[in-house]
């Protein structure tokens, strides 16, 4: 499931690519996808609107329209967003015509990820109109169709019962050191690996990178919170900071099906230190020397956790 850097990069390549944008038109062939009202009714809600911009809560995505509403998207496990210009639809999706002159991204040119078999389980199309009438889409590929989308007024966005639970959002300003160290407080007796899975304490770190911050921390996935020191707190605190602003800088993580929206694949996951690395050796280097301590797994959460006992106490 894309978590928060992930969500993030989507984000961000919406508000540069599409925001000002305006919903000419919408199709689907899952409409089991939309919760809260039918394919029509949706379609006509958001038909005519402009796109103010995107944001995200932990793993959670909106996209501000005009007229007050707003699209919530949960990519779950498979779910990415793809933005195309003419020269990369694959579907008829309007009967007016674009400028010849549209032009991709330097990455598009090089590469068509689009035409990658990850990115081609299309299941719903929004087609926009930018201010100087070019024509793009957002494409939404999903393999295993267990995605979301609801259409809720903007000012009740906060209300609804998935955001409600959440937790301080990793990456707000609102998660300081202090903000932490409270958290912590409310679990006292749970081990740390489990901890950081819960979003209603914390939202936005998933699987990949509560591996990947703890090994940055080293701290053992399996010490309780109370048994923590202060310091040791602390650094873990900087691990969640640097791990994920990290992981937003090379665009994510694509462990799986995860592309961002020029179809192309994340970048951290070239630079991972024990996640999936089960059985291979410690890369980490201490007193000159590679650890070279075989990588474990273990299960935690009914989700696999990767760490080095050297490394990691």
């Amino acid at each position: 499931m894309p978590e928060l850097p992930e969500v993030q990069t989507i984000v961000d390549d919406l508000n540069r690519k599409v925001k000002g944008d305006t919903v000419v038109g919408f199709w689907s062939d899952w409409p089991k996808t939309i919760k809260g009202v039918n394919l029509k009714k949706f379609e006509t809600e958001i038909n005519g609107k402009r796109i103010l911009k995107a944001w995200r809560i932990g793993k959670n995505m909106f996209v501000d329209l005009s007229g007050g509403k707003t699209i919530y998207i949960h990519l779950k496990m498979t779910g990415h967003l793809l933005v195309k210009t003419q020269e990369n639809f694959q579907f008829p999706i309007s009967n007016f015509q674009a400028n010849p002159n549209d032009q991709i991204s330097n990455l598009e040119k090089n590469k068509n990820y689009f035409d990658d078999r990850v990115n081609q389980y299309i299941r719903h199309i929004w087609t926009l109109e930018s201010a100087n009438h070019k024509v793009k889409t957002i494409e939404f590929s999903d393999l295993r169709k267990f995605a979301k989308i609801v259409l809720v007024d903007t000012d009740k966005v906060m209300e609804l019962p998935e955001i409600k639970k959440l937790g301080v959002d990793a990456m707000s300003g609102e998660f300081t050191l202090g903000k932490f160290e409270e958290i912590l407080e409310k679990r006292k007796n749970k081990k740390i690996g489990l901890f950081l899975m819960e979003q209603e304490l914390i939202a936005g770190i998933g699987n990949i990178y509560r591996s990947e911050i703890l090994f940055d921390a080293g701290i053992h996935p399996e010490r309780v919170v109370k048994d923590l020191k202060k310091e040791e707190v602390k650094i873990i605190y900087k691990s969640v900071l640097k791990i994920l602003k990290k992981a937003i800088k090379m665009r994510g993580t694509s462990d799986s099906d995860y592309r961002d929206t020029s179809g192309a694949p994340g970048n951290f996951q070239k630079v991972l230190k024990v996640y999936r690395k089960e059985g291979k050796s410690c890369l980490c280097v201490r007193g000159g020397k590679k650890c070279g301590t075989i990588i474990s797994r273990i299960k935690m959460g009914q989700r696999s956790v990767f760490f080095c006992e050297e490394c990691q106490k």
